[in-house]
């Protein structure tokens, strides 16, 4: 057999390596996210996070620099899913309301489903060092960049001058997290469907108000 006829990649038991590479790195952020939301992340050692996701040590630098890598990559997994969840439910209707529906509800499911990845993404849970808040403070607000990127396509962009449009995403956004970790620690006393429809109701509230208002200021500067 010749050099370029070699099978692309070596199999082990008939999974191919990306294939296990790419279930030791999920074993070890899943660990991860777990540390974090028991509270142990502060003192977790790479032996310990290997230990918890059942691996040898030397499967961890295959993947990883650090710890901080490994924080930063469930941060950015779990932000990828939010992300992915909300722009397929924007792109299923043309409806204004039903946008804000859709996408609200996309996004309280896909970070309900696993209350731990809530809190990790959410600042639920101290993730230990200043570059890991910083990394998720980015996460964030790349997130919220992308939702804003949607609204600009749905209202005039010559909108976007008032001072609300620079407030309001920072405000919807924060205030969106702050409610799901209310529900996920009992502080908010609803159900599932009330929180989408509540959170439904303020994201129109606040998004159709400011427009309204940057509008008037628009047409009448005075």
């Amino acid at each position: 057999m010749s050099r370029n006829d070699a099978p692309a990649a070596r199999s082990y038991r008939g999974q191919p390596a990306a294939a296990r590479r790419a279930e030791r790195r999920a074993r070890l952020i899943d660990a991860a996210i777990d540390l974090m939301t028991d509270g142990e992340w502060r003192l977790v050692t790479v032996e310990k996070l290997c230990a918890a996701a059942g691996l040898n040590k030397r499967y961890f630098y295959e993947g990883f620099t650090d710890l901080d890598a490994v924080a930063a990559a469930s941060i950015d997994d779990i932000a990828e899913d939010v992300q992915t969840a909300a722009l397929a439910a924007l792109g299923a209707t043309d409806e204004v309301e039903e946008q804000a529906r859709s996408a609200v509800a996309a996004v309280v499911r896909t970070l309900t489903e696993d209350p731990r990845r809530a809190r990790v993404l959410l600042g639920g849970v101290a993730v230990g060092s200043t570059a890991q808040h910083r990394h998720r403070a980015r996460v964030i607000r790349r997130l919220t960049a992308v939702l804003v990127g949607h609204a600009r396509t749905v209202h005039d962009v010559r909108l976007e001058s008032d001072p609300l449009a620079q407030v309001a995403p920072a405000f919807m956004i924060g205030g969106t997290a702050d409610a799901v970790l209310a529900y996920l620690d009992g502080r908010a006393r609803v159900t599932h469907d009330e929180l989408v429809e509540s959170l439904t109701t303020l994201w129109l509230l606040t998004g159709e108000g400011a427009v309204a208002l940057a509008r008037q200021r628009a047409d009448d500067p005075a």
